[in-house]
């Protein structure tokens, strides 16, 4: 399994294949076999191990003549392994205003992006029973990088695992993202959400329960 950022020295043939498809776009087997120089049953190996972690999506290529061949790209998932300049942008900003207005300028300021972000979500709630927004709600997180799971307990409560914070850096500096987090997962469920696993206090997860209202 791999861990971490990906970045420009490839350490593993994982990662190499990894890397190829992220400047490539698409690559088929014989491509990788060229680039990688192994052969196409150690290529096929890699790549299969590599859709069962999630990482590498395949499509079949239909050709005018002779037998279609199958085209490799990263998934979503994979492309959260890679570096990105978003959190950099991300950290600018709230530099800006913490030096504008200190840690409560920061609040509101991620406030106004919270009650933004619920409502440009809230569609994506609509007409669904608690359990599919649940659903969905850990779906819209892990779509930026979360790697989140969700379950339905004996009790009738749900609970929300984070397995990845797309934010970790940045909510180590400005807890108040983890302040504002559960309050915009309470927005979109409609139900109370206590976090009850903290990553930035050694848990191995964010964990959040979901009490219907």
């Amino acid at each position: 399994m791999l861990s971490g950022k990906l970045n420009n020295v490839p350490e593993s043939t994982h990662e190499a294949i990894l890397f190829h498809l992220k400047t490539q776009g698409k690559m088929a087997v014989a491509d990788l076999c060229r680039v990688l120089g192994i052969t196409s049953m150690a290529v096929r190996r890699h790549l299969g191990a590599l859709q069962q972690e999630g990482l590498v999506e395949s499509e079949m290529v239909r050709k005018s003549r002779g037998r279609p061949t199958y085209q490799y790209r990263l998934s979503e998932k994979a492309k959260n392994l890679f570096p990105s300049g978003f959190q950099n942008l991300a950290s600018d900003l709230l530099e800006m205003v913490y030096e504008e207005g200190g840690h409560k300028r920061v609040m509101e300021f991620l406030s106004h992006r919270n009650e933004r972000a619920a409502e440009r979500l809230k569609a994506r709630m609509a007409n669904k029973d608690l359990a599919h927004r649940v659903a969905e709600v850990a779906k819209i997180f892990s779509e930026d990088g979360y790697m989140t799971e969700w379950e339905k307990l004996p009790d009738g409560n749900f609970i929300i695992y984070q397995r990845n914070c797309a934010l970790h850096d940045l909510a180590n500096q400005y807890r108040q993202i983890c302040v504002l987090e559960p309050r915009l997962i309470e927005t979109l469920l409609g139900a109370k959400v206590t976090r009850q696993q903290y990553m930035l206090k050694n848990d191995p997860v964010c964990g959040y329960l979901v009490r219907p209202s």
